[in-house]
């Protein structure tokens, strides 16, 4: 059967690992374990005796004293029973294998650790400071002591104080495995007590709150908090424990903290007022209390954290695959990675064009849409204009007029239609262009694999860009090239049928027919238009294939070529500097990786412990 022992010191471990690891709760950036363990969070205002509870409850002065905010980082104090006999020390979890046997000397490292975070200022700080007691006359049990609540900042605080401190107090106690143990003094009005306050807003049913009221002893001559300690006052699930501190006197005399406790027994035996409730009262009786308590809960939550542990260790597995693992720092190795991450952005470049990933039917846009639009806004009705022909024709012959035919006239303006198609022929290249340009980008972007590497990404980047220039140049000259193909060699056929087609039109050409007159220039601007036509529907076809074999094609087939040709001359230094990361994947993959350790660690802390049925 699981003992309170294990089950407490079992949170104790994980909570010390916890701090150890960097989990102190409130970072959404990554699981907390810190926020699913039950712990106890001892909450009280300035003065309210909170200090005096807990050195009560341990039986030494420990802590530090003094006025205003005292506690300026959370305590968590694990207390340990040992056999009875053995001499009492203390154990810092920053001060490891150090024991410390002079509890004055532990109330000078909480003072010293403090302003190790804080500086001297009177700034508080959410990173706890672990403490653990091992004594006999403690009970097991943790304690969780947070700074006191104020409604003023003291002289050398910011204003902020007053709201930080409750952020941070409700940080701990707004959580459903917080038990909150609310102090406050009996010469007070409960109503305004800080510590019940804040409770009854997080705990309005009073199931994780357990009160104590400190200083009956100091109560006005004539009055006592029966009526708060029978529940009359405010009702809590828990029964109230009444505490009576140390007076002042005692403390200026360094009046041990056992003889202390007798003092407090002989006080509520004694009393009038209290003495049918003298067993359930008492710094001792809360103690034990508060330990059978946490230990219940423990144990119904273990299920719960268990499950949440496996969950988690999942989930941190999962991104650290997805962030990659350290890089090697063997040159070899480091080689290999470049061109596995060189070949994964080629793999999602390449499903990007032939259709796995969106992006390459936009190329196929620019030949069915752009390509077509652009040659019918192409000039022509202007360049084949009836003055235009006239001027043309005309120039063409010089001072002897053509005897049959205008050839010359027929050969500038066809010509100058075909050098039309030009502009539309490169507008497709950069269009195509820019659209590869794009899909590099994405191309990157997508590559899981090369999130983690910023100087590698714009390497590859580089690279392919330049590539690209270089298909860009290729399929530049190569359309022109059609372009110029058809003007260098006209299709003869085309121009001998035309005679013949005016003939079965039955109008034949009459040799007396005067060459200068407005219809013959017509029919000479018609012919030009019937054959730049038939030009264009050629060109329409083939500036598309040209684009494709010279830039897409090339683009899949070797688009990183010269980059691996530099790579191939690269020597290790420079493998290392490619591959370096981003330097916030690298923290999170610390992060991740710390996290995933703490939630292991519980894992292997919880199978250990054989759990009762």
């Amino acid at each position: 059967m699981t003992t309170m022992e294990s089950l407490i010191s079992l949170v104790n471990r994980i909570q010390r690992a916890c701090t150890v690891l960097g989990d102190h709760g409130g970072d959404g950036a990554l699981p907390t374990l810190w926020e699913a363990l039950p712990s106890v969070a001892v909450v009280g205002g300035q003065s309210s005796g909170k200090s005096s509870v807990l050195e009560s409850i341990v039986g030494r002065d420990f802590l530090p004293r003094g006025s205003g905010i005292v506690t300026r980082r959370p305590l968590v104090l694990q207390l340990h029973k040992t056999e009875e006999g053995q001499s009492e020390y203390a154990e810092f979890l920053h001060l490891p294998k150090r024991r410390i046997t002079d509890f004055s000397a532990v109330r000078k490292e909480i003072q010293d650790e403090t302003d190790r975070i804080t500086g001297r200022t009177r700034m508080i700080s959410p990173v706890p400071i672990h403490l653990s007691i091992y004594s006999p006359n403690v009970v097991n049990l943790t304690l969780i002591d947070l700074p006191g609540l104020t409604k003023v900042a003291v002289e050398g605080q910011p204003e902020s104080i007053v709201v930080e401190i409750d952020n941070m107090v409700r940080s701990y106690v707004e959580k459903p495995n917080c038990i909150i143990l609310a102090i406050s003094p009996a010469n007070q009005d409960i109503a305004t007590s800080d510590a019940i306050k804040i409770a009854r807003e997080v705990d309005p049913t009073g199931e994780r709150t357990f009160g104590v009221l400190t200083k009956l002893d100091l109560m006005d001559k004539g009055t006592n908090a029966l009526d708060v300690l029978e529940g009359r006052s405010y009702r809590l699930q828990h029964p109230w424990v009444g505490i009576v501190n140390r007076s002042q006197a005692d403390i200026n005399k360094n009046v041990d903290m056992i003889a202390a406790r007798r003092k407090e027994k002989e006080y509520f035996s004694t009393s009038p007022d209290y003495g049918h409730l003298a067993s359930k009262m008492g710094s001792e009786y809360l103690a034990k209390l508060l330990s059978k308590h946490l230990e219940s809960v423990i144990r119904s939550r273990i299920p719960s954290i268990s499950s949440l542990i496996n969950k988690t260790i999942d989930e941190l597995e999962s991104e650290m695959d997805h962030l990659g693992r350290p890089i090697a720092i063997d040159a070899g190795a480091q080689l290999y990675t470049i061109l596995e991450l060189c070949r994964a952005f080629d793999r999602v470049f390449k499903e990007h064009l032939d259709g796995g990933r969106p992006g390459g039917d936009r190329i196929y846009g620019v030949f069915d849409n752009q390509l077509p639009a652009a040659l019918r806004k192409l000039p022509f009705d202007r360049h084949l204009s009836l003055q235009n022909v006239r001027k043309v024709v005309s120039e063409a012959d010089g001072y002897q007029p053509h005897l049959i035919a205008p050839e010359q006239g027929y050969r500038r303006l066809i010509d100058g239609a075909l050098n039309y198609f030009k502009g539309p022929a490169e507008a497709s290249v950069d269009a195509v262009h820019v659209i590869l340009k794009e899909l590099v980008r994405k191309s990157i972007s997508e590559t899981q694999e090369l999130k983690r590497f910023p100087t590698l990404q714009a390497e590859i980047a580089a690279a392919a860009y330049q590539a690209l220039e270089k298909f860009r140049e290729d399929g530049r000259k190569t359309t022109l090239r059609l372009v110029d193909m058809e003007s260098s060699y006209l299709t003869v056929d085309f121009f001998r049928k035309l005679p013949q087609e005016v003939e079965k039109g039955g109008n034949p050409a009459t040799p007396t027919m005067d060459r200068y007159t407005e219809g013959h220039f017509r029919r000479i601007g018609s012919n030009v238009s019937s054959y730049v036509g038939m030009v264009g529907e050629t060109l329409r076809r083939s500036i598309p294939k040209a684009v494709v074999h010279c830039q897409v094609r090339e683009a899949k087939r070797s688009l990183l070529n010269d980059f691996y040709t530099q790579i191939g001359k690269k020597e290790g230094k420079q493998f290392a500097a490619l591959l370096d990361e981003d330097p916030a994947l690298m923290e999170r993959r610390q992060q991740c990786a710390k996290r995933l350790e703490l939630y292991k660690s519980a894992r292997d802390e919880i199978d250990a412990v054989s759990w009762a049925r």
